[in-house]
């Protein structure tokens, strides 16, 4: 089992301090979709973990979210990849849920469904609770350097609210360099000889 967890916001898609609450707002990372498509290649299973209390706030409902991800969705098809499930928190922080990164709570949910050990697992994303969540469940942790954690590079030390023993690369493409054999390249077609 190759199982990888990812965040969306910051991972998948641009974000900003505010909720995606359209279709419209959601933009994809450059390089992203390819990314997830040479994982989908290679035999990975790849789901997202999410946090949206933006849903306990009001600020969206199910269906918008919906729409955003069938947005998702439709433009990692274009790409010839697939996330093959969405698990959120739809909870605020006050509400003190399990489910809520960075508690372990959807990370388990995930590793119950697919049957995966979290040392077969893992959990990538651009912000610290992503990764706390995957380190509370004992999973690999990898951090990309886009979204939240723009501005941090690989090889510098990280702030002190990111967990011990994580793998930084600087976006999700160049993390997947590292996981996936490099795909050949098309040969060209041979010429036959004219007799």
């Amino acid at each position: 089992m190759k199982l990888a967890i990812l965040d969306r916001d910051g991972t998948l898609n641009l974000a900003d301090e505010a909720f995606i609450t359209t279709p419209e707002a959601w933009v994809a990372q450059p390089g992203a979709l390819e990314a997830v498509a040479r994982l989908n290649r290679a035999g990975w299973h790849v789901v997202v973990a999410t946090n949206q209390p933006g849903l306990g706030g009001g600020q969206l409902d199910t269906t918008e979210l919906n729409a955003v991800h069938a947005k998702m969705h439709r433009e990692l098809a274009a790409a010839g990849a697939r996330i093959e499930a969405v698990f959120y928190c739809p909870h605020r922080p006050e509400e003190g849920c399990a489910c809520r990164k960075p508690a372990p709570g959807l990370l388990v949910q995930i590793g119950e469904r697919y049957g995966a050990e979290p040392d077969e697992t893992w959990v990538i994303g651009s912000c610290a609770v992503h990764l706390q969540a995957g380190a509370q469940w004992g999973a690999h942790l990898h951090l990309v350097c886009t979204g939240a954690a723009t501005g941090l590079l690989p090889g510098q030390p990280l702030p002190p609210d990111f967990p011990s023993g994580v793998a930084v690369h600087a976006s999700l493409s160049d993390l997947v360099d590292q996981l996936v054999p490099a795909e050949p390249l098309p040969q060209p077609l041979s010429q036959g000889t004219a007799h």
